[in-house]
């Protein structure tokens, strides 16, 4: 079977993967296509939102719909970087060390509240997050693939967090914030609950797996063939540079988020079932991919201005090809 055959069997199957997640979570619609967005580029997720709306149910109902192994480091102050590595286990049988592998040796590792503990240990995850291996006492050790961090955080304000450091705020694909459920979605979260719904079980919930690894693999060959014509690139790189010039940011968009911008553009086109990316794609994917790449001046902080004021002020500005 060619690629092209397999287009509408692999489209199929990532229409499934949403149902069988819908089965576990009520609403998040958006998250869920965010986080297949991610898994077709390679890319890493923050998910931002206050405890209880259904953060870490959403990557385990993914998983199982995917087939994917999963992984769950809860992070907290006191948490050290072999925690999530691994480390070299000292044998007093053998009088070797060994390598015990850490969390980070899955599919899909959820790093569930990262901005609960310290610098030191968020960065643990950047070479896992950037080169798809960690090294312990010298030794590269590769990662399984697929590899994708989905990472969770309470909102900055509450209190017991800690700033994402800016490099690795930068290797996050995405931030997707979920907000609380509309009232007609919280009284179907209840009404399932009152159902006997059991958010560990989510064999009894009825999902199951609709895709693979290897579907994944397939898909993504499709996602880097999609078209993208020199006036949307363009288009990519206006928006980027807009966001350096604005006055309001002390940090702009980097080269490395217009390559972002434009792989999630890609990979929302294919969903679409489209072979080529439109500037409409760009809009729709440029809030989620670049608002957590630019920073705030404090001025503009206390004058109550967002990242997504200034994301959206730039995009009603900048000239749209046609």
């Amino acid at each position: 079977m060619t690629i092209e055959e397999s287009t509408p069997n692999l489209h199929a199957a990532m229409s499934a993967v949403r149902t069988e997640v819908g089965k576990a979570v009520v609403g998040q619609d958006g998250a869920v296509t965010s986080l297949l967005i991610a898994l077709l580029c390679s890319g890493h997720v923050l998910l931002e939102g206050v405890p209880g709306v259904a953060k870490t149910l959403l990557v385990r109902s993914l998983a199982a719909a995917l087939d994917l192994e999963t992984k769950r480091v809860q992070f907290t102050p006191d948490l050290m970087p072999g925690d999530v590595t691994g480390s070299l286990v000292y044998d007093a049988r053998t009088a070797e060390f060994s390598f015990r592998a850490g969390p980070v040796f899955t599919n899909l590792l959820l790093a569930d509240e990262i901005n609960r503990t310290p610098p030191k240990t968020q960065a643990a995850l950047l070479e896992a997050m950037e080169e798809r291996q960690v090294t312990v006492d010298g030794t590269p050790r590769p990662l399984p693939d697929p590899f994708v961090v989905i990472a969770t955080q309470n909102p900055i304000e509450y209190e017991g967090t800690y700033s994402l450091p800016e490099a690795q705020l930068d290797r996050f694909l995405l931030k997707v914030v979920l907000p609380v459920p509309p009232r007609d979605q919280e009284i179907e979260v209840l009404t399932r609950h009152a159902g006997g719904f059991d958010p560990r079980d989510l064999d009894a919930a009825g999902v199951r797996p609709v895709a693979s690894a290897a579907d994944l693999t397939a898909a993504r060959a499709q996602v880097k063939a999609v078209q993208v014509a020199p006036e949307v690139l363009a288009y990519v790189v206006d928006i980027c540079r807009a966001t350096r010039r604005s006055p309001s940011l002390s940090l702009g968009v980097s080269p490395r988020g217009a390559t972002a911008l434009l792989a999630t553009s890609r990979a929302w086109a294919w969903l679409c079932g489209r072979a080529f990316v439109t500037p409409d794609d760009v809009k729709a994917l440029a809030p989620a991919t670049l608002r957590h790449r630019v920073a705030l001046r404090p001025e503009a902080e206390l004058e109550g201005v967002t990242a997504e004021n200034v994301l959206s002020a730039v995009l009603a500005t900048a000239p749209v090809p046609r």
